[in-house]
């Protein structure tokens, strides 16, 4: 069973204000729908405020402007959103690992795992590859060599680190991630590919993380770096020689060719896609399924695609993209008849 804290606990531990019982018991964390007496709920987007005279949650964690249209217990917060997360965490303590080498995982002779660390079932550690104390190597994880796992790591379970990656500490990587592959390098010559050698490496700055499936190349030459603190979601592509700066977020399938900078605060939609060879300026948002082709020196919000359609509707204008250009330069010609079109 999950154990129990009380309002008034939660309010002390994290620096919010109760309104409410602070002996009142809370064993869990739920939606405002779907939230009972003895669980905790939060609002921080205005579109569920509907919710919250109805809620039946045993306490709300929200902003002092929705306070007085709660129905019961409250925590008041500047970010609810943030310190909801705080609280919920306590519910979901860390699942206890046993620190030293699982028999059935391979270690080569010239590597080191340092005192506190993990290595789980059929792991696999490479040559001259260093897991720092109180790091994690789940089930199933492959670490090749020149690698280096740092202080509080997890590799969760079926991660691969091919080579040269250094990551920091406190960086979790979930399940099927692959970083340290060789980047898209290949040169035409005489009608076929040569494959160009990626020499360079990987660095993952402390306090990252990293979801299932993402990918991050290796450098051709220098090393693919995110810097502190970014935060990958699911299925995302990071190409060879790509700086991501510090907190930097970027949601699911989003893909980021070769060579470009994004700078630190950065917002980046789910599938969106960025050019190689370009740079994105400090806080800098993204909306979803957006193209960037070209460079972003200004910060704001920004934007590209067609808006969802009725199918005929789309088909129409469509047809009428493609005609543009030729109406643009009839339009000219009729504005300014002396210049060529």
């Amino acid at each position: 069973m999950t154990p129990a804290t009380t309002l008034g606990e939660l309010a002390d531990r994290f620096g919010l204000v109760l309104a409410g019982d602070p002996g009142a018991a809370i064993r869990g964390v739920a939606t405002l729908r779907d939230a009972g007496p003895d669980q905790i709920a939060f609002l921080a987007n205005p579109a569920y405020r509907a919710q919250l005279p109805t809620t039946r949650a045993g306490a709300v964690v929200l902003r002092e402007t929705d306070r007085e249209a709660a129905p019961g217990a409250v925590l008041v917060s500047r970010n609810p959103y943030a310190d909801f997360a705080r609280i919920a965490a306590l519910f979901e303590p860390p699942v206890p690992r046993h620190a030293g080498v699982h028999p059935s995982a391979v270690v080569d002779p010239d590597a080191v795992v340092e005192d506190g660390a993990s290595v789980g079932p059929h792991a696999s550690i490479g040559p001259r590859t260093r897991i720092a104390r109180g790091a994690i190597v789940g089930p199933g994880c492959v670490v090749g060599e020149d690698c280096v796992v740092g202080e509080g790591s997890e590799l969760v379970a079926r991660v691969t680190l091919v080579r040269r990656v250094r990551v920091g500490r406190r960086v979790r990587i979930h399940p099927g991630a692959v970083l340290g592959a060789d980047g898209f390098g290949i040169a035409m010559d005489q009608g076929a590919w040569v494959k160009v050698p990626q020499l360079g490496g990987v660095v993952i700055g402390d306090d990252c993380e990293i979801g299932a499936n993402t990918t991050i190349d290796r450098g051709a030459l220098g090393d693919t770096v995110l810097e502190e603190d970014v935060r990958l979601d699911n299925q995302i592509q990071i190409g060879h020689n790509v700086v991501i700066g510090a907190h930097t977020a970027m949601a699911g399938c989003a893909a980021v060719a070769g060579s470009t900078r994004i700078g630190r605060w950065c917002l980046i939609g789910g599938g969106a896609g960025i050019v190689g060879h370009i740079e994105i300026c400090d806080r800098v948002t993204i909306n979803a399924m957006s193209m960037v082709s070209h460079a972003i020196r200004e910060p704001g919000t920004y934007a590209s695609g067609t808006a969802l359609q009725e199918n005929d509707l789309w088909r129409r204008n469509a047809a009428r993209l493609r005609r543009l250009d030729e109406f643009v330069r009839r339009v000219n010609a009729r504005l300014n008849p002396r210049e060529e079109p």
